[in-house]
């Protein structure tokens, strides 16, 4: 009830009059402890911060504040961390400090946008190294120390899930990390009998949680399970292609959090089992949506060694050859189109040339032109990669559609412009019963009257396969680097 009050906006004060006063004992201010009474109201606050934090995300326009909200939920858990009076010296949690944020900075300040996907890998990596080491510390602490009082089955249970769960997520992540920035191959990596030795990986690594339960003192099976979970790390993400990164990084997210919370479990901290337990949730909700999004199961999205160069539809490009078009001409359809569908793809995100894509567009608007942009669910390498690339050159966010708002206005479009999208709008997916991807849901762009791609070339996208937009017969291919073609219709535009 408290909880729900101060979501509702009731002052600190109040709340902590509300838990004396509802206090099972009825225990004074004394009794309970002034420095842990504040440490609980910290944590709480930290709580709620999280939870708005996480419903603002939800809206591109609330998304800045939503991540405010949540750092500002995070500086409220350090703080009452820091108030531990379980706490013996502050020298290790400073320098940790220190460390983190000398770290930290330049991983959210220097970045570029095109490799945050691979950056959330990494930070996924980390979060989950520091539940791993927290399970083994607490583990060692519980069996090897002498004045400790042993393990009970539900602590064994929580450290089991967090080291387990943390150790296949701080090798799966660094693996989804090697693939994004390309010093792992993307291609699924495969062998014989790969899924049943997984199989049998994860049996083993079960039976080790349940033998640590009842029987906590084996310290040989705990770190059997440890390091069989590093391994199930690497081995479940090797045979994963660069079609399904995103929903593997988000998947990570949901196993990191997991572990967090499991890590609350264990040592008895109500902030990061609610934190954890939202990460997880959320993390898992988008796995799921995501994989909806590219008609694919979780089962085909870790077994289904999807992605790989080598797949084939069963149409070919034979016979076909796809127009291409010079920046002038395009300049010229852009220039004079009452309505326009920009398709933003990975291929934008590499050039970086999102604000050669808002400046192309304020220029269509000067000239009576409507401009909107359509998002494809997994457009790019991560969750949302699209919208944030956008939101980086001030696009506005009532411009931004989903795939469902803006699927029907294809067909009323003069002009649609492909900035390096491939597999979410390959007609393939609609009229190829033998292509991979074939039951997707894609951005209709093949209905729209005129449609424009930017693109290097004619490689394949991430499912490895011809698109047959590219050979219609309303699409021109304007071919180079994305930044360069878009810079060059600006000029073009300009002139006319």
């Amino acid at each position: 009830m408290s909880f729900l009050l101060l979501i509702a906006g009731l002052p600190t004060a109040a709340a902590a009059a509300y838990l004396l006063a509802t206090s099972p004992t009825g225990a004074s201010l004394d009794a309970i402890g002034g420095r842990e009474l504040v440490v609980q109201l910290t944590y709480l606050a930290s709580s709620v911060l999280f939870i708005l934090g996480l419903r603002s995300l939800t809206k591109p326009d609330e998304a800045r504040r939503g991540m405010q909200l949540a750092a500002l939920g995070m500086v409220f858990a350090i703080v009452g961390t820091l108030l531990n009076s379980e706490i013996l010296t502050y020298s290790w949690i400073v320098g940790g400090l220190v460390l983190g944020t000398v770290l930290g900075y330049p991983l959210g300040k220097f970045v570029p946008m095109t490799a945050m996907p691979q950056r959330i890998a990494f930070s996924h990596m980390f979060g989950a190294l520091a539940a791993t080491l927290v399970g083994v510390g607490e583990y060692y602490h519980g069996i090897q120390v002498p004045e400790a009082t042993g393990i009970e089955r539900f602590k064994m249970a929580a450290i089991g899930f967090e080291v387990l769960f943390g150790a296949l997520t701080v090798t799966g992540s660094f693996m989804a990390f090697g693939k994004l920035q390309e010093f792992i191959t993307g291609k699924p990596i495969t062998y014989p009998g790969q899924n049943i030795f997984n199989l049998s990986l994860f049996a083993a690594a079960f039976g080790c949680f349940v033998w640590l339960i009842f029987n906590p003192e084996n310290t040989a099976v705990f770190y059997a399970m440890l390091a069989i979970g590093f391994a199930i790390g690497i081995l479940m993400v090797m045979p994963i292609g660069g079609a399904d990164m995103p929903v593997v990084v988000s998947l990570l997210n949901s196993y990191a959090g997991l572990a967090a919370s499991a890590t609350g479990f264990a040592i008895n901290n109500d902030v990061l089992i609610i934190a954890g337990a939202l990460d997880g949730a959320s993390g898992f909700i988008l796995s799921i949506i995501m994989s909806k999004a590219m008609n694919r199961s979780f089962g085909n999205v870790i077994f289904g060694a999807f992605g790989s160069a080598t797949t084939a539809s069963g149409k070919t490009s034979e016979g076909l050859v796809a127009k291409s078009i010079s920046a002038e001409d395009a300049a010229v359809q852009l220039a004079y189109a009452g309505r326009v569908v920009f398709v933003p793809g990975y291929g934008m995100a590499v050039a970086q040339a999102q604000h050669q894509v808002r400046e192309l567009a304020e220029l269509i608007e000067k000239n009576g032109g409507e401009v909107k942009y359509a998002i494809h669910p997994v457009a790019g390498r991560m969750p949302g990669h699209m919208n944030v690339l956008l939101a980086e050159a001030n696009v506005p966010y009532d411009k931004m559609y989903d795939m469902e708002e803006i699927n029907d206005q294809f067909a009323e479009t003069d002009v649609a412009v492909v900035i390096g999208a491939n597999d979410v709008v390959n007609p393939a997916a609609k009229n190829d019963e033998s292509s991979p991807i074939y039951g997707m849901p894609i951005l209709n762009v093949y209905e729209a009257r005129s449609i424009i791609v930017l693109k290097r070339g004619m490689n394949p996208g991430f499912a490895g396969i011809e698109n047959e937009l590219f050979f219609d017969e309303k699409t021109n291919m304007l071919f180079g680097d994305a930044k360069s073609s878009l810079t060059k219709l600006v000029s073009e535009v300009k002139t006319l």
